[in-house]
């Protein structure tokens, strides 16, 4: 299975409207195989949600949501259906034992994280050190 339309659309359609802290989060919980990381659901029972539940928890808009904060920051800040995220249905499909989509979906953070780290001009991201060689 290519992962490139879930790149791109992290990419282009989660990444613009995730606060530092919600990739922070999500890199975290990925790296660590948190349980607290659901898939198949948006919010399991608190506080375990799914990739857009964590991104919406640390969003100013939708950190005081509960159970559909997913649904929101998708739908209405990010602008993007739920049912139709390529990201969201190839979570669902089994994101917590795929082991590919997971270390994809890392990647893809941890290289957000340093782009932004150095369009600010700090050059010493933490998970810089953690990337690949050629992306460092």
């Amino acid at each position: 299975m290519s992962f490139a339309p879930c790149v791109k659309e992290l990419r282009d359609g989660w990444f613009p409207h995730t606060t530092d802290a919600g990739l922070k989060r999500l890199i975290t919980l990925l790296e660590s195989g948190s349980p607290l990381l659901v898939h198949g659901v948006f919010t399991k029972s608190l506080p375990m949600g799914c990739l857009a539940t964590h991104i919406a928890w640390h969003h100013p808009a939708t950190h005081r949501m509960t159970h559909d904060a997913g649904v929101v920051w998708l739908s209405h800040i990010a602008g993007m259906n739920p049912a139709t995220s390529v990201v969201i249905r190839a979570w669902d499909e089994g994101g917590q034992t795929n082991w590919d989509l997971r270390n994809v979906i890392l990647a893809a953070c941890k290289e957000e994280s340093l782009d932004r780290a150095d369009r600010n001009g700090d050059k010493s991201d933490e998970f810089a050190e953690n990337l690949p060689a050629s992306k460092a």
